[in-house]
């Protein structure tokens, strides 16, 4: 009775796991826009987007808008695979892996997980004899779970490097004036300052959405990585528990 309790709790407490990880976005997210109100009831984005002559701000805000829609579905597309893996589990615990297999993997819902189990039983009936490797298996499993999850870290360099550029632009629209400053015509010099000033605002709105777009974007994405983890973590655990053992002993 015990065992029965440990097998279905087990199950239980790893897809808890796994949906916080759609639910740990949410809060992200939640917070990140809750942050971005206040900026904007004071001010400050509005202040930053007309300081910002070269719009490079507003191209960062809007790359990282687009980066959380992707991530977004792609820690959805996640969740449910590792719910796949919750009820691949729990069907094949329940059944000692025989007639799901016998089945040719029918009876498990459609996911990555089970297009694995459904490759590792077509080996095996083409296998003559042996024990099964599913090392290259798991390795096409690995890429396919990962997905377009590469994305992040491009456009989070992608954000770093737009604000390093507009620090550059920032610097020369700042710099530019110096060379034909006259000190002794005051009007000229006050707008010289006016210019330098702008240039330095440029320079210090871009670098600071750079710096806060891309970090944002590497927690959002490394929570996804995370659970992208789990999930091979997991089918891994299934196959060697509950697939191969029964298409070895079929044999």
């Amino acid at each position: 009775m015990s065992s029965m309790i440990d097998a279905v709790g087990a199950p239980r407490e790893r897809d808890a796991s796994e949906r916080s990880a759609l639910l740990l976005w949410m809060i992200f997210t939640g917070l990140s826009v809750f942050a971005a109100v206040l900026l904007w009831r004071y001010g400050l984005i509005r202040l930053m987007v007309s300081s910002d002559r070269t719009y490079i701000s507003s191209v960062i805000a809007v790359l990282y808008v687009v980066t959380c829609f992707h991530c977004f579905f792609r820690t959805r597309a996640i969740a449910r695979e590792a719910d796949v893996a919750r009820r691949c589990r729990a069907i094949l615990s329940a059944a000692n892996g025989r007639e799901a297999l016998d089945g040719d993997a029918r009876v498990l819902p459609a996911g990555l997980v089970t297009d694995h189990i459904r490759s590792l039983i077509e080996k095996a009936k083409a296998q003559a004899v042996g024990r099964i490797d599913q090392t290259l298996l798991l390795r096409s499993l690995a890429d396919r779970l990962r997905g377009s999850n590469g994305f992040g870290a491009f456009v989070s360099d992608t954000l770093m490097k737009l604000g390093l550029l507009g620090t550059i632009i920032g610097f020369i629209i700042m710099l530019a004036p110096i060379a034909t400053l006259d000190a002794a015509n005051k009007a000229a010099m006050k707008s010289s300052m006016g210019l330098m000033s702008d240039g330095m605002a440029v320079a210090m709105y871009t670098t600071l959405a750079g710096l806060v777009g891309s970090i944002l974007v590497r927690v959002q994405y490394y929570m996804l990585d995370s659970a992208t983890q789990r999930v091979f973590s997991d089918a891994v655990t299934l196959t060697e528990t509950h697939v191969t053992p029964a298409l070895e002993r079929r044999e």
